[in-house]
């Protein structure tokens, strides 16, 4: 709908016509009309330059793929700097067992590690819930 006001606005401005914009069919997002002016049209350059409301406007840069894969770079770069502050201020050495094996590291480490085991268990069960539903989808496929 905006594309529609956008071309309304450059078609009166170029041609000078007093037609009201065309309104919005949600009346949520309706904006009060806009002022007809009565009188003769703006005078049109005839040297050829374009007229004023035809120069570059300013326009929103579509987002991409890679603009949001920057971000997450970015979140990600902040969050492993707070994790090393934490690993950093927790030096103190623990004792562990798992299984069998055993060992002392720093208790920071240690829940940096514990942290990574439950991210890789989440991400295996997100993996097969993936895989479950292509396979539905698969499956319906005609």
């Amino acid at each position: 709908m905006s594309n529609l006001l956008d071309r309304a606005r450059r078609a009166r401005a170029r041609y000078g016509t007093d037609t009201p914009l065309p309104q919005p069919e949600n009346q949520h997002d309706a904006a009060p009309p806009a002022p007809v002016v009565a009188g003769p049209a703006a005078p049109q350059a005839t040297t050829g330059e374009p007229a004023p409301a035809s120069r570059a406007r300013k326009t929103r840069v579509a987002r991409t793929r890679i603009s949001g894969t920057w971000v997450a770079v970015i979140i990600a770069v902040l969050v492993l700097v707070v994790l090393l502050i934490f690993i950093l201020q927790n030096p103190t050495r623990t004792e562990l067992t798992f299984l069998g094996a055993g060992g002392t590291l720093p208790i920071g480490v240690a829940m940096l590690l514990a942290a990574v085991a439950g991210a890789l268990l989440i991400a295996l069960i997100g993996s097969a819930r993936i895989l479950q539903l292509r396979h539905t989808a698969r499956r319906r496929r005609p």
